[in-house]
């Protein structure tokens, strides 16, 4: 089959289109025929360094998925050879999406909901599931919590600005002044020019922070946030354990979380989908033989929601 695969760490260049063995569906799992590959910056990032686990080269990159189930192993039941779904692979060590055929546990995929195209569906797992997973099941937002989303409209700030309008919250959102018109169509309430004043001197009250970028903007975020409050960190680093200490100061939860694949969380992605209350914006959609090209456009930084291949 092709795939993307890289004999070495480095720049997008080290991306090339190869020929690799088509996996097989063990107990439990499902060979699916991918139809597109999301695209995270998870995925540069271990195109460059082999990411959380020091992978080392050759391996195949990407970790979301959207296709049509091929074969499955002995004892699967959730899906059937011609089931089109949609789901993640595990993540850091199950990666392998940008490719035309991924073998996966069955569970870790759902039923593509329906109305919703390949590319677009392609584009929710991961991206969905961080999103749901520190809002929904670490944060435990609800109606009438105060949400701050940090780089709201990126790829999984604008999948979690929909996941907390959809359970009521009020959201705050931070994105250059360019991005604002879109945010209000996802229905963000209040938004901050992160270029032109500091949200740490303006935003107050907050219940929730979902912090995505790292740096010194979880102890920035700290100062926004009611005691009682929980802060999320998506950017796992040394700096953590300086903001776990701060927080615990203020009387505030912080957790730092990896994303993992989930069928139920999956199932509810889905529903919300089919209820038109969860949209996926594309920003690019490329052909597999282009992923040096979709990773050059992801880490320029100017992209609004997400980076799709196409494999046809």
């Amino acid at each position: 089959m092709r795939a993307i695969s890289q004999d070495s760490l480095g720049g997008p260049e080290v991306l090339k289109l190869t020929e690799v063995d088509r996996p097989e569906p063990g107990p439990t799992e499902v060979l699916v025929r991918v139809h597109a590959a999301g695209v995270n910056p998870t995925d540069w990032k271990t195109r460059e360094s082999g990411g959380l686990l020091q992978a080392r080269p050759p391996f195949v990159l990407g970790w979301e998925v959207s296709g049509v189930v091929e074969a499955v192993g002995l004892g699967t039941t959730v899906h059937q050879p011609g089931d089109e779904v949609f789901g993640m692979l595990r993540y850091p060590q199950g990666n392998g999406a940008y490719a035309e055929y991924v073998a996966a546990p069955a569970r870790h995929f759902a039923r593509k909901p329906a109305g919703v195209d390949h590319l677009h569906a392609g584009a929710i797992p991961l991206a969905g599931l961080t999103a749901w997973q520190a809002l929904v099941d670490t944060a435990g937002v609800r109606a009438g919590s105060r949400v701050l989303v940090h780089a709201a409209a990126g790829g999984v700030g604008h999948l979690a600005v929909q996941i907390a309008k959809a359970r009521g919250a009020y959201v705050i959102g931070t994105a250059s002044a360019a991005k604002h018109d879109f945010l209000r169509g996802l229905g963000v309430d209040e938004l901050v020019d992160y270029r032109a004043e500091d949200f740490a001197e303006v935003v107050r009250d907050v219940d929730v922070v979902l912090e995505t970028i790292g740096g010194d903007y979880g102890p920035r975020s700290l100062r926004t946030m009611r005691e009682g409050g929980t802060i999320v960190s998506l950017t796992i680093s040394l700096l953590d354990e300086r903001l776990h200490a701060m927080a615990a100061e203020r009387g505030i939860h912080s957790a730092a979380m990896l994303v993992e694949p989930d069928h139920a969380a999956m199932r509810s992605l889905a529903a919300l989908a089919e209820a038109e209350r969860l949209r996926v914006e594309l920003a690019a959609v490329l052909p597999l033989a282009e992923a040096a090209k979709a990773h050059e456009l992801g880490q320029s930084g100017r992209t609004t929601g997400k980076i799709v291949l196409s494999v046809p």
